[in-house]
């Protein structure tokens, strides 16, 4: 029975401390990106796919607008005469000089044809695309489902919240000498001489 109590402690322990490190884990990879100045993108379409796989997690710098050359893979909204309402990230096609500013053409990587818009970014900085992380991406799409964020979040601080329980009453459950110390623990008073 005492086996089975220390196996079942261990193993208790290993997968609470192997749950804090996922959950830390998730943590670090979406606040260390923000710290070090970087955006972060996830592919959700099949566009880039050959280069950026769905899933993938972007990391972006932002730069300034005049710095952007053909080649370069950038996120942006694109015009709204275009019809989508989200986020592209294509590469840069083009780049046309005009009195109010550059003017850009994009294409996904495993599209045809080009993208049938042309645009003006409306800032002067752009987020282009420094680093892409395949996979990762698919832990934030994950958690913007609520449900498996609660989850994620919940399961974790439950099994911390029911480990404290434990410890707590397996204190309150120890019997108790007369002084109100738990048994076997000496005390000291003063003038006594500890025994040899």
């Amino acid at each position: 029975m005492r086996a089975l109590r220390t196996v079942t402690r261990v193993l208790s322990r290993t997968v609470l401390n192997l749950a804090s490190l996922v959950v830390l884990a998730l943590a670090l990879a979406m606040l260390v990106p923000g710290v070090l100045g970087y955006e972060r993108y996830v592919i959700t379409g099949a566009s880039m796919s050959g280069t950026f796989e769905k899933g993938t997690l972007a990391i972006e710098s932002e730069v300034p607008v005049a710095d952007l050359a053909v080649g370069d893979v950038i996120t942006y909204l694109p015009p709204p005469d275009s019809g989508l309402t989200g986020l592209v990230t294509h590469r840069v096609l083009s780049v046309e000089p005009s009195e109010t500013g550059p003017v850009f053409r994009t294409q996904g990587d495993a599209n045809a044809d080009p993208d049938p818009w042309t645009f003006q970014l409306p800032g002067p900085t752009q987020a282009r695309l420094e680093y892409a992380v395949p996979h990762l991406g698919w832990v934030f799409i994950a958690l913007s489902d609520p449900q498996t964020r609660q989850l994620v979040i919940g399961v974790p601080a439950a099994a911390i919240a029911l480990r404290c329980l434990v410890e707590v009453v397996q204190v309150l459950r120890r019997p108790r000498t007369r002084a109100g110390r738990p048994a076997g623990t000496a005390s000291r008073t003063r003038g006594s001489v500890p025994a040899a």
